[in-house]
């Protein structure tokens, strides 16, 4: 006589929705872009407004031509001292930096949080058909990261 159990039939474990998980699903599309022609105090102004640290500069088809970032403002701030410069007459175009990295909106954010650690950059910009659609940064991942925890990863 065999042993019987009383535990009545399991239900087959639930499978966890399906968390998005691209950089797509995580970046800002409503960014604050600037201009060539802008003059360099007028982006400090809009970083500060904003609470942001830096951002994209675009022509008037989106495309990018390049980032400004809060240290970039400063290294314009610390040389126009020293050289006794005046920075009303600075634009962006003049201080940007022009070689960008960006990152593909379908990759994996798990994977753009490898690149974050692996290029100490706080933020990428996401092209599309060569126009800006975004950017994600490493708040942006952060998030990713909060979210998904909550979804997939053991507790």
């Amino acid at each position: 006589m065999g042993i019987k159990s009383f535990m009545g039939k399991r239900a087959a474990p639930e499978k966890p929705t399906e968390t998005r998980i691209s950089v797509r699903d995580y970046m800002t599309e409503n960014l604050v872009t600037f201009r060539e022609h802008e003059n360099i105090m007028d982006v400090m102004e809009k970083l500060i407004k904003h609470g942001i640290s830096g951002g994209c500069i675009v022509n008037e088809k989106m495309e990018l031509l390049g980032m400004i970032s809060e240290g970039d403002c400063m290294k314009e701030i610390s040389d126009s001292r020293y050289y006794n410069m005046p920075m009303s007459d600075l634009t962006v175009g003049k201080r940007m930096v022009k070689n960008v990295q960006t990152i593909d909106g379908n990759m994996n954010v798990l994977e753009a949080a490898r690149k974050f650690t692996e290029m100490k950059f706080r933020r990428f910009p996401i092209l599309e058909d060569g126009k800006l659609i975004g950017q994600i940064s490493q708040r942006d991942v952060l998030r990713a990261a909060i979210k998904l925890r909550s979804h997939t990863w053991a507790h």
